[in-house]
């Protein structure tokens, strides 16, 4: 089977993820390095997965040999373990979560809410994220029923590493999609699954691999943060640590795409990205600001799209 005739399933994210990457696919598309229809690249890897909308895309329509994928979030490489190892009990337990969710009137709803964060929290201090252990089905089905019914499905940490979105109030979530979940659960089997810093996927990278940049990106301003995904968040001097790290991937021979802010939004003036990637071919394409606090600015800006290759 040639990589061109992949069967595809469909796969989507199982978490709403703020600045998810399903919007900009189509863009991503264009700029794809020529390797990938041609065989020559033969592995996948992306640093900071995220809701993995880019991956999903790519895995389904491409026979890699391998991927590999990574994050700092422990909570979120939790549930792409349990999705890979045990994805029938996950199954069971959002079920479950579904069931009682529909059950209630909003007041119990809220309250199993609150309930399930309250737990999960609680259970922070105990976690290990060195070993699969069962419990972590548990732990994976609160993350995904939290996501699914908190405020603007955002996955927000506080400097404990606390869960801290309020309840969404919403009447018919989708907590429970199992052919979904069964279809990340087969792209999974031929994935490895990292935790920590982007820098541990090095060893998977060559000439023959694809690679996709996603970090946490660079604040437009001093309210648009959406960076806390994690304990540490992501400064600018990651942000430079990451184009170090970009340039060495280049001297290696892999493809690579990086997206970002674009800081030019809201300063002409303001060339923080084009310095430290200069040399490199840096594009400005339009997306839809999915997450404001005041709804009529969620517009069009420009994000970037910063390439290693020639289409």
């Amino acid at each position: 089977m040639t990589q061109q005739q992949k069967r595809v399933l469909s796969v989507r994210p199982f978490l709403k993820w703020a600045g998810g990457k399903t919007q900009l696919l189509n863009e991503f598309c264009k700029r794809l390095p020529p390797g990938l229809k041609t065989g020559h690249i033969t592995t996948y890897v992306e640093p900071f997965i995220g809701g993995g909308a880019f991956f999903f895309f790519l895995a389904e329509r491409y026979s890699f040999k391998q991927c590999t994928i990574c994050d700092a979030n422990q909570e979120l490489i939790i549930v792409y373990r349990v999705i890979r190892e045990s994805v029938n009990e996950l199954a069971e337990e959002l079920a479950s979560f579904q069931s009682v969710y529909q059950e209630n009137n909003e007041r119990g709803q809220e309250n199993l809410y609150y309930e399930t964060r309250a737990a999960f929290n609680r259970d922070l201090p105990g976690i290990s994220i060195d070993t699969f252990q069962p419990s972590w089905v548990e732990r994976a089905a609160q993350i995904i029923f939290l996501n699914r019914t908190c405020f603007n499905g955002l996955f927000r940490v506080n400097r404990k590493g606390e869960f801290n979105v309020p309840f969404g109030r919403y009447k018919n979530p989708d907590i429970l999609n199992k052919d979904n979940l069964n279809n990340v659960a087969a792209i999974l089997k031929n994935t490895r699954i990292l935790h920590g810093d982007f820098t541990m996927c090095r060893d998977a990278i060559d000439e023959h691999t694809f690679v996709y940049l996603d970090p946490p990106y660079r604040p437009l301003n001093h309210t648009s943060s959406f960076t806390s995904y994690g304990k540490s968040g992501f400064s600018d001097a990651d942000q430079a640590r990451l184009a170090i790290f970009y340039r060495e991937l280049d001297s290696l021979g892999a493809k690579l795409m990086l997206s970002n802010s674009d800081p030019k939004n809201i300063d002409p003036s303001d060339s923080f990205f084009d310095d430290l990637y200069a040399g490199y071919t840096i594009e400005r394409i339009p997306a839809r600001r999915m997450i404001n606090s005041n709804g009529a600015r969620r517009g069009e800006i420009n994000e970037l799209v910063i390439t290693n290759y020639s289409r």
